[in-house]
């Protein structure tokens, strides 16, 4: 047998005898049962719970918006924590009622969160100018003949293979 057979071999058996510890270490018991595992018994959401807990979770983000000075309530990085804790809380409260998460009612009272604190948040929309004649016709020009030059190259290389081998 030679030697790259031989290394090529080992390295089979040794990749087969890896996956086998892996599996092995992956399962959850010895014994593999192909019975099928009983659906999961989902309680039904309380919306009217969830109602309560999520304006809950709103005054609480009112209370804390309350510190902060409304000019920078357009400004992201003065409320991010307390944005992302109100969201958690809602998050939260939707699981322990057993309701997913977003759901509707959840996403109908964000947005009231939103028109009541970012209604004046407006997003100045930038014009887009096309850059001066100048300037375009650079930018199209050189990698037109960067193109050509790589091109170009490659076929002189080619023509002279002999001498670079």
């Amino acid at each position: 047998m030679d030697i790259n057979e031989f290394a090529v071999l080992k390295l089979f058996v040794v990749g087969v005898l890896l996956n086998v510890g892996m599996m092995r270490g992956l399962s959850a018991s010895d014994s593999f049962s192909t019975e099928p595992t009983p659906p999961r018994v989902r309680k039904v959401c309380n919306e009217s719970r969830l109602q309560w807990e999520v304006e809950v979770c709103g005054e609480g983000f009112k209370e804390d918006m309350t510190h902060i000075d409304p000019q920078n309530w357009c400004n992201l990085t003065h409320f991010i924590s307390e944005y992302h804790l109100f969201t958690l809380c809602t998050e939260t409260k939707s699981q322990i009622v057993d309701c997913y998460w977003p759901n509707p009612l959840v996403e109908r009272y964000i947005i009231h969160i939103h028109k009541h604190f970012f209604s004046n948040c407006t997003i100045d929309q930038p014009v887009w100018l096309d850059p001066p004649d100048d300037t375009l016709t650079i930018l199209i020009l050189i990698p037109v003949f960067l193109t050509l030059a790589m091109i170009g190259l490659v076929v002189w290389c080619s023509k002279r293979s002999d001498i670079l081998a």
